[in-house]
């Protein structure tokens, strides 16, 4: 299969995180293997045995909401009232053995070579989140001590307030001719 018909960048599109994994949707999956959903999970199915929850697991009707929510699943009426399933990098090449076409296994190889190539790319740029990171903490700490300063600011104006309310106070007493 020539690797251009499915460019990685359109798999990469279609990985998300859900539950700290990298998941595809059935949805999505259906769409590369230019299948019908309900074909797949009809499949998926008859082969349960196969996938274990590290595999694939169903969406909550909450989760489902999100991902409509954010455009990863068209709407809710793309589902046909099912909830959609979702596969990590296991179940998506435990599926080459359930789906057994031409087709199913070439966008399998092309899906796993998509994995791989995020996997890298994350392990590329680690540094660069890890610096990132120290970034975000020393932000955090600075801006503590940004609020430690204007606390500071505030109780030196109240003091400030405080002498030149006492300065301006009508004095009372015998008064000088210096008063």
């Amino acid at each position: 299969m020539d690797k251009s018909l499915i460019p990685e960048e359109r798999i990469a599109d279609k990985i998300i995180l859900l539950r700290e994994e990298n998941v595809m949707i059935d949805f999505h999956l259906a769409e590369l293997y230019e299948t019908e959903t309900r074909v797949l999970k009809q499949a998926v199915r008859r082969n349960i045995d196969r996938f274990p929850d590290d595999f694939m697991f169903e969406l909550t009707d909450n989760e489902t909401e999100i991902l409509v929510s954010q455009n990863v699943i068209p709407s809710k009426k793309v589902l046909g009232g099912a909830k959609p399933f979702a596969f990590t990098e296991t179940g998506v090449a435990m599926l080459s053995s359930v789906l057994k076409s031409k087709k199913a296994i070439e966008i399998n190889i092309a899906i796993m070579r998509t994995f791989v190539m995020l996997r890298k790319m994350f392990y590329e740029n680690r540094e660069v989140l890890n610096r990132l990171d120290d970034f975000d903490k020393r932000l955090a700490e600075h801006d503590d001590k940004i609020l430690i300063v204007f606390e500071y600011l505030k109780q030196f104006e109240k003091a400030k307030q405080e002498v030149l309310s006492q300065k301006n106070r009508n004095k009372i007493g015998y008064k000088t001719d210096d008063d």
